[in-house]
């Protein structure tokens, strides 16, 4: 019983958690440069008119947004999905994507 406990698997050390943190947040960033470059691309003109965003802009982007999160939580859940094959099919089907969702 001692493996309900932590006993049974090695804990991390400060250095691999540390080193687990950074590759997270350059995943992070790398996703979200690539959400901005995305919808700017397809939402917005190179040349701006005004200020603020215009109705038809700022409906773009919301969808947009939208439709990235959801393309990388399907992507993410598949993939999880197949290394859990891989490894003998002991993958659990818990919340998928980068967040948790």
């Amino acid at each position: 019983m001692s493996f309900l406990f932590g006993g049974g698997r090695p804990q991390p050390s400060s250095a691999e958690k540390i080193a687990a943190a950074e590759t997270e947040i350059e995943m992070v960033s790398d996703m979200f440069n690539r959400l901005v470059s995305s919808c700017t691309k397809k939402c917005l003109p190179p040349t701006y008119a005004e200020a603020d965003l215009n109705k038809g802009e700022s409906v773009c982007l919301d969808r947009c947004v939208s439709k990235f999160f959801d393309v990388n939580v399907k992507v993410s859940e598949k993939m999880q999905g197949e290394a859990g094959q891989r490894q003998g099919g002991a993958a659990g089907g818990g919340g998928g994507g980068m967040f948790g969702m």
